[in-house]
């Protein structure tokens, strides 16, 4: 069994953090479950860490002529991280390039993810160092998936966005990429309905979003709040009927359907120089609400 790392704050609030990917496997908030139980058959993780790309590949990514077989989301999901640090309510894990991920991303790097606990809060944040002699292009994201029905509602569900959003985005072409073409969603103006049939037709991408501070409500008074830092991108995904929902933070996405370039080029792509890094994080907050808000 892959070891995990217990965290707690108080008897209500604790969390699971496994060292295969850093993935957040469990996190309850107040004594309310928030993320779902997977079942292989559907989807099998429950908040993989996207490093060093999201969304898929056309063909794998190309490096100074060179071509790398990196697919789906990246690698760093399913490698094992170094314990650096832990307490009774945080913990630090890395990653660092080895011999494999040199096969499938020709760059040395450093991936820091940082789990907080607080009472009714969790806190994520990653941070990339660029271990290398040259520039290092690279995207990541926070993949969780929330349960849905959250803590049980039978009421309607809906996000709630910080500011208005664009009511279109864009049509996800075969393979995982992404057109030019644009689908309208049923956006309130800063509210956007929950149903299975908007959310069996792909991922909703708002890319560029300008929310930084979103709310998955369950129509009886309870919401999760996700506050963004250095996350330009926000994608909402799911499975219908199985019941989860996935927030998603990304820095970066997948390729347009008809890019072929370099990954320095690839839209959306982070570029460190030799020796410096970057930090982005999440802040997943359990909140009460009124009805009429």
């Amino acid at each position: 069994m892959t070891e995990t790392i217990r965290l707690a704050a108080g008897s209500d609030d604790g969390a699971e953090i496994s060292l295969l990917g850093a993935e957040l496997v469990s996190w309850r908030a107040g004594g309310v479950d928030l993320v779902w139980e997977p079942q292989p058959e559907v989807w099998p993780q429950t908040a993989p860490l996207l490093f060093p790309v999201v969304g898929w590949t056309r063909d794998g990514i190309r490096v100074d002529g060179a071509r790398f077989p990196l697919g789906l989301h990246g690698f760093a999901r399913h490698k094992r991280f170094t314990l650096l640090e832990r307490s009774e309510t945080a913990v630090s894990l890395s990653l660092e390039e080895d011999e494999e991920s040199r096969t499938l991303y020709p760059f040395a790097f450093r991936l820091e993810a940082h789990f907080s606990l607080r009472p009714g809060e969790l806190r994520v944040s990653l941070t990339t160092s660029n271990r290398d002699a040259r520039p290092l292009p690279y995207a990541l994201g926070l993949h969780p998936g929330f349960r849905w029905p959250l803590d049980g509602s039978a009421a309607a569900h809906a996000i709630h966005f910080e500011t208005e959003e664009s009511g279109e985005v864009p049509v996800i072409a075969p393979g995982g990429l992404f057109s030019a073409r644009r689908r309208a969603i049923p956006l309130e103006e800063r509210r956007l309905p929950l149903s299975d049939a908007l959310l069996e037709q792909e991922a909703l991408c708002f890319l560029g979003a300008a929310s930084r501070r979103l709310l998955y409500d369950n129509g009886e008074g309870l919401a999760l709040a996700v506050e963004l830092e250095d996350f330009p991108h926000i994608a909402l995904w799911a499975r219908p009927p199985a019941p989860f929902l996935c927030i998603e933070a990304w820095t970066g996405h997948g390729d347009p359907e008809d890019f072929s370039g370099d990954l320095y080029e690839k839209p959306s792509m982070r570029i460190l120089g030799p020796g410096e890094r970057a930090t982005h994080a999440a802040t997943f907050r359990l909140e009460k609400r009124r009805a009429s808000e």
